[in-house]
């Protein structure tokens, strides 16, 4: 069955939040989202100053999914992402990697047309349409929907594009899954704290996976598989990455942690999703010719 989801945004991933719906492991769900700014910004004139950054990050939902446990692992195909014809980027003051050098606002609404996005009569690019936040209800407290952890939720993380297929804990019944925050474009780091924000439409399927656990996300691309983590700095987050990536390896090859750690060390890499958030987030890649599937 597929359903639409809209109507409701949410600033928290939270277990008290109320379903926009309750849907069956197997459904297909469309998530229509808003930009990380809420829609606030229309003119490039406009200053960060003006915005209320009470309603930013709103993600779409939650959706209740039937079956779905404590323990158990929500899978998420992500069937297509469709974008509007405008993004928006702003530099923000004393934000993001020169924080220490940025003392203005700059707000840019860029174009997007046919597949790629103006930055200015010179330069354009390729878009790479992906979801900055996604996740569940967490285990305990409610936690921001701009923060990313064990949950998902605002990992930045490029890789999570159409074709894809997310893997999450799942720690409260029925998941409550919830999505938002656009990119048309976003490079690794997303350095100046903001990508090529964007409204849109994602299609996902979802299924709950019984009798296997895991402790951050996972996602699986068609070349390469990353266990995602987020940590207070980036040295534990990319620590986190690799420790999970090596439980799977040693879980799907049999060897031993001396020999996962050279294999892992050859042909894994390791990769930053941001660098802005309040938890920083890494992933640890290792190709599918190696490994498959997660559940293979």
């Amino acid at each position: 069955m597929v359903h639409n989801v809209s109507n409701q945004h949410v600033y928290f991933m939270d277990k008290e939040n109320t379903p926009v719906l309750t849907a069956e492991s197997g459904d297909t769900l469309v998530y229509h989202t808003l930009d990380c700014f809420g829609g606030q910004i229309t003119s490039e004139q406009q200053t960060v100053d003006e915005l209320d950054w009470s309603i930013l990050n709103p993600a779409c939902g939650p959706v209740y999914i039937n079956g779905a446990a404590p323990g158990d692992v929500l899978k998420v195909s992500i069937q297509s992402i469709e974008v509007d014809d405008h993004g928006t980027m702003a530099c923000i003051p004393n934000e993001g990697l020169f924080a220490e050098r940025m003392d203005h606002s700059l707000v840019r609404i860029l174009p997007v047309k046919d597949g790629t996005v103006t930055f200015n009569d010179q330069i354009s690019f390729p878009a790479n349409p992906m979801i900055g936040v996604i996740g569940v209800a967490p285990a305990g407290e409610k936690i921001p929907t701009g923060t990313p952890g064990h949950h998902g939720g605002n990992m930045d993380n490029n890789k999570i594009t159409a074709g894809t297929v997310l893997y999450l804990p799942v720690f409260q019944p029925g998941a409550l899954l919830a999505m938002g925050d656009l990119h048309a474009r976003m490079g690794d780091g997303e350095i100046c704290d903001t990508g090529v924000e964007i409204a849109g439409t994602v299609t996902v399927q979802v299924e709950v996976i019984k009798g296997f656990t895991l402790s951050n996300p996972v996602l699986e691309t068609k070349d390469t598989l990353y266990a995602v983590a987020s940590e207070k700095t980036l040295a534990e987050a990319v620590k986190t990455a690799a420790c999970d990536m090596a439980e799977i390896v040693m879980r799907k090859t049999g060897l031993a942690l001396d020999q996962t750690n050279m294999l892992m060390s050859a042909v894994g890499n390791t990769e930053i999703c941001q660098l802005v958030d309040p938890l920083i987030t890494s992933r640890f890649g290792m190709p599918r010719t190696i490994l498959g599937g997660l559940l293979d």
